[in-house]
């Protein structure tokens, strides 16, 4: 079979940064977005999820293709994302977390990017450091914060050092439970609304969903509750997914859908009860070209829409 490589870009939020009430908020300007678009236009061909599904089938897809995909299921993809891309006649795939269209709670991993926009990152890590150490030893058990600030203080392409420790304190490596008690007081201290007000402005619901898919959009799952998957139990993995289906069975194929992995975190019991459960397609957040004539079609990898232009041209990158 004759090579066929994927150009895929990742989205969350689009927003008029500057005017917007949390303009340290890490996402993409509308006018970036706007000319991005405009680029990827004149360069690649941009193509729907299903495209890429029937090419599966058998079928073929353009010369130097992408995808457009969007994660968490943010407002920002129905008030901004909608209406760009419409009037460029394109599609977006957007992948809905459960349990902020059911439940309409305040996502830890949310809180906690509103606390890195309004927080200097040295004083908060200072407070979650006082924190760990407050609640070590009496209901929950952990390792030293010196011996966890070595294993997780490591700087990526994206953040320093003191805000990758912070987030992985609070996304996976402290017992749950403390994680959404530490993120509900750093969210209290520092961000200003309550998360109920919060989780009312942030997330999509069911209506807008609707709508975006009345109007060509691509929907699919990424998880319930927006776990690092790779990290807890077999059975606990299949009870997420399982509500997840059961929340948008309304707007999926329960015996054909499309899987994106929070924080691009899997492993074999992931993918075993992702197939079986009946996904066909599957995202993670390994940064490169995909090879859909080798790649695992369960793990396809993607570019962060910093990647491309405006922003930078690292697409072109052999990474």
């Amino acid at each position: 079979m004759e090579n066929q490589k994927l150009y895929i870009s990742m989205y969350h939020y689009t927003r008029d940064l500057l005017h917007s009430r949390y303009p340290g908020i890490k996402g993409l300007d509308v006018d970036i977005f706007k000319r991005q678009l405009d680029f990827m236009m004149a360069n690649f061909n941009i193509v729907t999820m299903e495209q890429v599904l029937d090419y599966y089938a058998g079928g073929k897809l353009p010369e130097n293709p992408l995808l457009l995909t969007f994660d968490d299921g943010y407002i920002d993809n129905y008030t901004v994302a909608l209406p760009i891309l419409k009037e460029r006649h394109l599609q977006g795939s957007f992948f809905i977390i459960g349990k902020t269209i059911n439940e309409h709670q305040l996502l830890d991993v949310n809180k906690l990017h509103y606390i890195l926009a309004c927080a200097d990152i040295m004083k908060l890590m200072a407070d979650v450091k006082e924190q760990m150490d407050r609640h070590r030893g009496t209901e929950f058990v952990f390792p030293s914060t010196d011996e966890l600030y070595e294993k997780y203080a490591v700087a990526n392409r994206f953040d320093n050092k003191e805000t990758i420790f912070v987030k992985r304190m609070l996304q996976t490596a402290l017992p749950e439970r403390l994680r959404n008690i530490i993120s509900s007081n750093l969210f209290s201290k520092y961000v200003g609304i309550t998360e109920e007000q919060l989780a009312y402005e942030l997330y999509l619901n069911k209506d807008q969903i609707k709508l975006m898919q009345d109007n060509g959009m691509f929907i699919g799952v990424h998880s319930y509750e927006h776990y690092w998957l790779g990290n807890i139990d077999k059975e606990k993995v299949r009870q997420d997914l399982t509500k997840a289906l059961d929340v948008m069975d309304e707007f999926i194929d329960k015996s054909s859908w499309v899987m994106n992995y929070p924080y691009g975190s899997y492993n074999d019991d992931v993918l075993e009860i992702v197939k079986e459960k009946g996904a066909v397609l599957g995202l993670s957040t390994e940064v490169r070209l995909a090879d859909l004539t080798k790649d695992n079609k369960l793990l396809l990898p993607r570019f962060d829409c910093n990647d491309f232009p405006p922003k930078s041209e690292k697409f072109k990158e052999d990474f």
